[in-house]
């Protein structure tokens, strides 16, 4: 294997790409994995878009299935028997050295796949299987429903041959599941800073109708009560009711909902709805923005938005958790976990102090630059690929 590259087969049990958090990770790990001369085939949903120069195999899925944004369906487990089904046939061509499989989903169908094909499978781990669906509402805590999800969590676990994970806090989840230590390595989301980067606010500003001498408080990603678009409205009413001048730009899909809840609290002559932003003029969009805000309400997930927000110089709110704490530095503010008030105070500390912003999002830049490359992770992933086809 010394004398040919190092081929690895990718399974996203997802619809890639549809420009939202975990296809972010999937996309840049295989660019950066690529470009360190690993040869790859992604095999995905039927629905999604394809991204020039990333080889991608496509299930045949069901037509009326069209479901892009995140959280878990009962219908997924159809399409990843298709996707186990389309793997294998894509496997016997390609003869892969390993298995990259992202999700649990995807690491639990890549378990029977390693072994029809007798080679080793890394887990890309972006969670907690158990709390994201419980997270999700998808089950009730404590029922046998969470029960078994825990107990099949606890077996792909096991059954992986290497683990890594987009956040250092999930390693510890990981080790006290019974995973050895040697097995297991948080490999955290990463940013390419010269596509992230500051950009003049002007243009952008004007095509979207963003007041001239108003902060401008932009967020980007997913619309859900689990990344905390509630509590950035309860957060935006609030400040409202305490006279400030702020807009908000929020970036994403599904916004419906959002929309009419913005309507209903008197808040949507303060903020701006763009719908789906598509991933490659995500940095065009952010430059609109003066600060960003996550309001993200997981304490294990990773919150890859962040990596974007402070390549492009924006300084950034967020609740005081582990993973936003190793992400940010002190090139951010905290507020308390959960308290829309708390983050209300936040965003307005940082909306009325230009120097205060100036400050962090300096701060926040150079830690992008100098601490979270994607050049820099693409070399210790296919180190990880090598070491693991080398231990099979």
């Amino acid at each position: 294997m010394a004398s040919e590259p190092l081929r690895v087969l990718v399974l996203a049990p997802t619809p890639f790409f549809a420009d939202r958090g975990c296809h972010v990770r999937i996309l840049e790990e295989a660019r950066a994995a690529m470009a360190c001369g690993v040869e790859l085939r992604l095999v995905t949903y039927h629905i999604g878009r394809d991204v020039p120069g990333i080889p991608t195999e496509r299930i045949s899925g069901f037509s009326w299935y069209k479901k892009l944004e995140a959280g878990p369906s009962w219908v997924k487990p159809f399409l990843d028997v298709q996707l186990l089904l389309k793997a294998w046939k894509v496997a016997r061509a390609f003869k892969p050295h390993v298995i990259h499989a992202h999700l649990h989903e995807g690491a639990f169908f890549g378990a029977f796949l390693k072994m029809l094909l007798r080679i080793p499978m890394l887990f890309d781990c972006q969670g907690s299987l158990t709390a994201e669906i419980t997270d999700h509402g998808f089950v009730k805590p404590g029922s046998i429903l969470q029960r078994f999800f825990a107990t099949l969590e606890h077996w792909i676990n096991r059954s992986s041959d290497f683990i890594v994970t987009s956040a250092s806090p999930t390693v510890e989840l990981l080790l006290k599941d019974g995973v050895p230590k040697e097995r297991v390595r948080a490999l955290i989301d990463g940013v390419d800073t010269e596509v992230f980067a500051p950009q003049p606010k002007e243009a952008i500003r004007a095509r979207l109708g963003l007041p001239e001498k108003r902060p401008v408080v932009a967020y980007l990603g997913l619309m859900n009560s689990y990344q905390g678009l509630d509590l950035l409205l309860e957060a935006a009413a609030y400040l409202k009711g305490q006279g400030a001048r702020i807009h908000y730009l929020i970036m994403g899909f599904p916004d419906t909902a959002y929309r009419e809840k913005a309507e209903e609290m008197g808040i949507a002559d303060i903020i701006t709805f763009t719908g789906r932003i598509p991933y490659d003029e995500a940095p065009l969009y952010l430059s609109a923005g003066d600060l960003a805000v996550s309001p993200k309400v997981s304490l294990t997930e990773a919150n890859g938005k962040l990596f974007n927000y402070i390549a492009c110089g924006l300084p950034t709110v967020v609740f005081d958790t582990p993973v936003n704490r190793e992400i940010l530095g002190d090139a951010a503010l905290y507020a308390k976990f959960g308290d829309a008030a708390d983050l209300a105070g936040a965003i307005g500390r940082l909306a009325g102090d230009c120097e205060l912003r100036e400050e962090v999002g300096a701060e926040g830049r150079e830690r992008a630059v100098s601490m979270h490359s994607w050049q820099a992770r693409g070399r210790e992933l296919a180190q990880i690929y090598r070491q693991v086809a080398g231990n099979s």
